[in-house]
């Protein structure tokens, strides 16, 4: 599996998981209800200036875990489009891609080991009610570190259904990357179950 931490090192780096954490989570109650394309315009600026006192070569590695978020704002940019309501779309596309890249920011400058770390502790309290906090920050790090895996294999198989066909790639590689993520699925639990569980 992939990992999304930067091997670029810069200040944010240092910065402990926990503080940087508490700050993704108050920016986003921040920017999700905002209206105002003017305020939202400013955060989004924050967010950028926030990459680019990394450094360049930081900023651009950043922007391009960003790409794939491309379809998801032009189906709704041609959606607004359509309803009339281009400058809600706007701001609501301006919003997504800022949280996301908050959230995108924070896993590239903190080990996961340390994000595990901080989920465990944040949910001692769910062990009173029989949920363990191992698996659940487990589980958040799979998905952490399942999801560069699944682009990539994407990427992959609409590269091949274009060596094969001269239509673009649809909805034909849903199942095919269905069944990859599953048989990823059993091959981490069957490591997992041989390393004696959780």
């Amino acid at each position: 599996m992939l990992t999304l931490t930067s091997p670029i090192e810069t200040w944010l780096h240092r910065v402990p998981a926990g503080v940087k954490l508490a700050g993704l989570a108050l920016a986003t109650l921040v920017i999700v209800p905002m209206t105002n394309l003017y305020w939202i315009a400013v955060a989004a600026g924050l967010v950028t200036a926030l990459y680019l006192t990394q450094g360049a070569a930081f900023a651009r590695t950043g922007a391009r875990r960003l790409w794939p978020l491309w379809p998801v704002l032009a189906v709704l940019a041609v959606w607004h489009v359509v309803t009339g309501d281009l400058m809600a779309g706007v701001g609501i596309a301006l919003r997504m891609l800022t949280a996301i890249a908050l959230a995108n920011l924070v896993t590239m400058t903190t080990r996961l080991d340390d994000l595990i770390a901080v989920v465990e502790r944040a949910a001692r309290p769910l062990a009173r009610i029989g949920l363990s906090p191992r698996t659940l920050a487990v589980a958040i790090a799979l998905v952490i570190r399942f999801t560069p895996v699944l682009l990539l294999r994407a990427g992959q198989l609409m590269e091949a259904w274009r060596a094969r066909s001269p239509r673009r790639p649809g909805w034909q590689v849903v199942v095919p990357l269905t069944l990859t993520a599953l048989d990823d699925a059993e091959r981490v639990a069957e490591a997992l179950r041989a390393r004696g569980g959780l």
